[in-house]
């Protein structure tokens, strides 16, 4: 690293950015840090001597105004952000996968998994009506998990949650075999693995494809009383068809950790269900030391033309 030089630049939550400067500073010295605010460039930045650049929203015409550019990575696991058709062809972008990240995720997945199990949602309703009221206990292994998404981080909650012993499964677009997982892929093993599923747990990334997958016929394909966690995006959930099914009973307790748009209006009903519990987009952050270290190796390996971990294959998605 240290016969690398020039400047990456860092768009994001200011307080990250300043614990990223920090961790550069100590790991690679040579390499500039500057932070990028929302309005204009600041003016100790040659557009020319950008080399890399780290972005959660990014404008769209950055790639123009670096020309020099060798690098762009994702501040997230997720590339929904970006307008991968109009990336420059041979402009590589980078997602987050640091190990940190998907252990965040499964510590998240496993307290609404339980949450949901132990009926905490309706219990907290109930504790607000001054309500004190028992309810059967169900066994773990009388409530079935099934999670949307096989990557890393569906991968990672399905670890966290096996000694629970609670039956597993996993969907995933492609086939994936898992061990000691139950497994179903694309369009045709969807509804059966509906069918079996107590508590969804929505981990996909957002394409085309996925966008408002969790809609009135997904909703109807669990069984009658089942939970949803959505921890993927906002724009996975139909909301109007989740409040449906919710009110009708169908579906018992929601934890939504995204919304569309994020914030909620202060008027949107899911801020005052009893049986809807929100986050605001926490079940998993970037540790800026990971991320400095997965960013400097990702720019090494680059540099010395090997593959780097992480990369978006922009036809994908993700």
């Amino acid at each position: 690293m240290t016969a690398l030089t020039g400047t990456l630049l860092y768009r994001g939550d200011p307080e990250r950015g300043a614990l990223w400067a920090q961790c550069l500073q100590r790991a690679a010295p040579q390499i500039t840090f500057r932070q990028w605010p929302q309005a204009g460039l600041p003016q100790d930045v040659c557009p020319q001597e950008v080399r890399w650049l780290a972005v959660w929203q990014p404008p769209a015409d950055f790639a123009a105004q670096f020309p020099n550019l060798r690098l762009v990575f994702s501040l997230g696991a997720g590339v929904d952000h970006f307008d991968l058709a109009a990336l420059p062809a041979g402009l590589p972008l980078i997602r987050m996968t640091e190990a940190g990240l998907a252990a965040a995720m499964a510590d998240y997945v496993t307290l609404a998994v339980l949450a949901l199990h132990r009926d905490f949602i309706r219990y907290g309703a109930q504790q607000r009506r001054a309500e004190w009221q028992e309810h059967r206990v169900v066994p773990a292994a009388g409530r079935r998990v099934g999670i949307m998404g096989l990557g890393r981080l569906g991968q990672a909650a399905l670890e966290r949650l096996r000694p629970f012993g609670f039956p597993l499964a996993g969907w995933s677009r492609t086939p994936r075999a898992l061990d000691g997982i139950e497994t179903f892929a694309g369009e045709a093993g969807r509804a059966a693995f509906l069918a079996r599923t107590d508590i969804l747990v929505c981990l996909l990334p957002l394409t085309p494809e996925t966008r408002g997958l969790i809609d009135d016929r997904l909703l109807a394909g669990l069984p009658r009383g089942a939970a949803l966690v959505n921890a993927g995006r906002g724009a996975h959930l139909d909301q109007p068809a989740l409040l449906a099914a919710l009110d009708a009973g169908h579906i018992r307790a929601a934890v939504l950790d995204v919304t569309e748009p994020e914030p909620l209006p202060p008027d949107h009903p899911f801020w005052r269900h009893p049986a809807v519990w929100l986050t605001p987009h926490i079940a998993t952050q970037t540790d800026p030391e990971a991320a400095v270290r997965q960013v400097l190796e990702a720019i090494a390996r680059h540099e010395a033309g090997l593959p780097v971990e992480g990369r978006v294959d922009p036809a994908r998605g993700y």
